[in-house]
């Protein structure tokens, strides 16, 4: 299985999952703890301020949210 994604190019890879997984990230805004939302190619698409908020914002739009540290 590992060696079919190593057959991916950087493009392919990021486009893998674009439309269902959507990472939440903590982010400091204007010194405040936030979350940022970016989908699987990494752009942001939302900042919420909280975290349960923003992994039901997620599964609101049929995305699988996951944690990033």
């Amino acid at each position: 299985m590992n060696e079919d994604f190593e057959k991916f190019s950087p493009v392919q890879f990021a486009a893998l999952g674009v439309d269902r997984v959507a990472y939440v990230r903590p982010a400091v805004v204007d010194g405040r703890t936030v979350y940022a939302i970016h989908n699987a190619d990494g752009n942001e698409i939302g900042v919420i301020a909280e975290r349960d908020i923003a992994f039901a914002a997620v599964k609101q739009h049929d995305m699988e949210p996951v944690s990033v540290h």
